[in-house]
């Protein structure tokens, strides 16, 4: 296992030591170039195109050190403005916002880095082991038509001129072949948190982003409030009001009917009550869509054992939850689960679901899973659109993986704290 880690690592050095040379000088070149040619009017238009060529050689990077290393690197880029304006000015608009984008010139600076540095990591990753295969090859005879041809043949510090010298290469291979296993892999890693020190957000890009993340979820948490007070608000006018309505003018006609008709003041009086009883159901089924009894009563857990119950598909629940989130943060989570387990049972053909909930390093984490058909995703105006503003009020996120076949799962977290409060069982 540890030699196939290192043969991998010296492949993969291989490759970003190519990515480096072929892309990294190119598009810097390039890049500079072209915005040296601003002035004269040709930069405004080759810019944009070639920050954004940038842009994917840094986000193949990012690709590339977490599926290699696991090294997490966050975008930084500001969102492109959506309402552009076209011709001439449209570009020269996108050229001035891309330039005063912090990102772009740390992408910038990290392509000299790259460069070099990252150059040097790579190669370094790539040499130990096929160096080490060196000294045995050489110890086999290769080196007899190489010195006979051009003298004495220096293998690292090893000059080989006879069978002798050409011998001792193989334990210096065999050192070689030995550091390459235990550096090659970390030699890699360190490209990459090279790559992610200058790749990643600063403090004040990570800041800057979560100010207009948290900005774009407070404005969506107000109209979803405002939509979920008209809702209410129809919902009682339309279903439980008119039935209150209805009962009291039959209780009315009830007064007048009770002396000279007490059969029809009878009958009267049984649909009166059906009608409260009906209007009372609306009331508690109101009320259980706003904030569901279980959910104050016995916490998250129970909450969402209660909700798979309900489910027409089969749903396994697993909660681990030493304690009570805040109420509002238990409240989005419980919608959020309802929502994407409606969504499943509507229209991913699913036979089975499963939740998982539990708690880690500061973050309430949920995975809701389908055997269905796969090819969920997250469109605007979709059901899963709206449990992501939904988390985002609190500052969570949501991750949806959905391979067409499936199965489909579908992760939030919310960082939050737990108290001892009613622990769910």
């Amino acid at each position: 296992m540890k030699v196939r880690t290192a043969l991998l690592a010296c492949v993969r050095g291989l490759v970003l030591a190519l990515l480096t040379l072929a892309g990294s000088i190119t598009l810097f070149t390039l890049l500079v170039v072209s915005i040296c040619l601003i002035p004269l009017g040709i930069g405004a238009f080759t810019t944009p195109p070639l920050v954004l060529a940038v842009r994917a050689h840094a986000n193949q990077r990012r690709l590339l050190a977490v599926t290699w290393a696991g090294v997490r690197i966050q975008v930084p880029y500001r969102p492109l403005p959506a309402d552009r304006r076209p011709g001439v000015t449209g570009q020269v608009e996108l050229c001035a916002f891309l330039l005063k984008d912090p990102a772009t010139w740390r992408d910038l600076l990290w392509l000299v880095v790259d460069m070099v540095a990252g150059c040097v990591s790579a190669l370094l990753a790539a040499a130990f082991v096929p160096y080490g295969i060196e000294g045995f090859v050489m110890a086999a005879g290769v080196w007899k038509p190489i010195v006979d041809a051009g003298g004495t043949y220096w293998y690292a510090f090893l000059p080989i001129s006879s069978w002798g010298t050409a011998f001792l290469a193989a334990p210096l291979g065999a050192g070689f072949l030995g550091l390459g296993l235990v550096l090659s892999p970390l030699l890699l890693r360190g490209h990459f948190l090279l790559t992610r020190a200058f790749l990643d957000p600063s403090p004040h890009m990570a800041l800057e982003q979560r100010v207009q993340r948290l900005t774009e979820t407070r404005h969506d948490a107000v109209d979803t409030s405002a939509a979920e007070l008209r809702r209410i608000e129809r919902d009682l006018h339309d279903g439980a009001q008119a039935r209150l309505v209805a009962m009291g003018m039959s209780l009315g006609t009830v007064e007048a009917l009770i002396e000279r008709d007490p059969a029809k003041a009878k009958e009267l009086l049984a649909r009166a009550r059906t009608n409260s009883a009906e209007a009372l159901a609306e009331l508690r089924d109101l009320v259980r869509g706003i904030h569901p009894p279980v959910l104050a009563e016995r916490g998250l857990g129970d909450a969402v054992r209660a909700l798979a119950l309900r489910m027409a598909v089969p749903v396994e629940v697993d909660v681990d939850l030493p304690g009570r989130a805040e109420e509002p943060v238990e409240s989005a989570a419980y919608f959020a689960v309802s929502e994407v387990l409606t969504n499943a049972a509507k229209h991913a053909g699913a036979a089975r679901m499963w939740v998982d909930v539990h708690h880690q390093d500061g973050m309430l984490r949920i995975a809701v899973t389908d055997d269905g058909h796969g090819g969920a995703e997250i469109t605007p105006g979709g059901g899963l659109s709206g449990v992501e503003r939904r988390l985002g009020t609190f500052d969570g996120v949501l991750a949806v993986s959905s391979p067409v076949g499936g199965p489909t799962m579908v992760t939030m977290e919310i960082p939050c704290a737990l108290s001892a409060r009613k622990p769910t069982g």
